[in-house]
């Protein structure tokens, strides 16, 4: 009972202290929505940067997030992987007729891409940095999963809206970032694939939603039935990305527990 106490009590501080933290930091340039969302975003990110060094220093050395080893692996692994998920996504929701991309007129600037990538570092340093790797040093792998799943829904409520395939596959997404996190053994594997998930989804195809201010390129279009096409919700409410989320998160999965069956019969 004492160490879960202990447990809840450092996930409490470190998840409301970040929270209130970023929440309290003013963001400037209110007239410039370009700096505007680069900040909205670098803010909350630094914050948790923080917190997430002290905290770590804190456990002095029991818990570590793996970061350096096998960086440019885990880097181009979860990119490749990301460019195969929102390719195969949106090719056959083009080749089946569900979905249609017409040329938008919005010009972008490079500092969208800059905001979102940060966007994305800060959900997976959140979500797979200190409390996953509590969690996963405390109590286990399966703990430490299904925890951030878990929070990783929570933070994407706006899926609840959209509907049961959209729950299911944000669950399913975070599921599949945790295996190729455990099969790459190195965060910038996730973080990679989501970036390319988010960037040519949302900036570039406009299927994937993020903060309402963020432009798109093109202009992504559903046409078949809500279940293929996602409707109005696009791409993440289809239940094509299900299946694929599904497949990606077994395949790694297994990836992952080969390596520490291989490493088990080696010591």
């Amino acid at each position: 009972m004492k160490k879960f106490l202990l447990i809840t009590l450092k996930l409490l501080v470190f998840f409301i202290g970040w929270a209130v933290t970023a929440g309290l930091l003013p963001v400037p340039c209110e007239n410039d929505p370009v700096l505007w969302r680069f900040f909205a975003e670098l803010i909350p990110f630094a914050a948790l940067a923080v917190f997430t060094a002290v905290f770590i220093i804190a456990e002095k050395g029991e818990v570590k997030i793996p970061c350096l080893r096998s960086f440019v692996k885990a880097a181009v692994s979860g990119t490749l992987t990301g460019a195969l998920w929102i390719g195969a996504a949106v090719g056959i929701m083009l080749f089946t007729g569900i979905s249609s991309i017409t040329k938008g007129s919005t010009a972008i600037s490079p500092m969208w891409f800059v905001s979102a990538f940060i966007n994305v570092c800060m959900q997976e340093l959140l979500i797979r940095g200190y409390i996953y790797q509590l969690l996963k040093t405390k109590y286990g792998l399966p703990a430490a999963v299904i925890f951030t799943t878990l929070l990783f829904t929570a933070m994407h409520g706006g899926a609840f809206e959209a509907g049961a395939v959209a729950v299911i596959n944000v669950v399913t997404m975070s599921l599949f970032a945790s295996a190729i996190y455990e099969a790459e053994g190195n965060i910038f594997a996730p973080i990679a694939a989501h970036t390319v998930w988010n960037l040519l989804g949302a900036l570039v195809i406009g299927g994937v939603s993020l903060a309402e201010d963020y432009p798109h390129i093109y202009e992504f279009t559903s046409n078949g039935s809500k279940l293929l096409s996602g409707s109005g919700y696009k791409i993440e409410a289809s239940i094509i990305v299900t299946m694929l989320n599904i497949i990606l998160a077994a395949i790694f999965f297994i990836i992952a527990k080969t390596k520490t069956t291989h490493k088990e019969v080696s010591q």
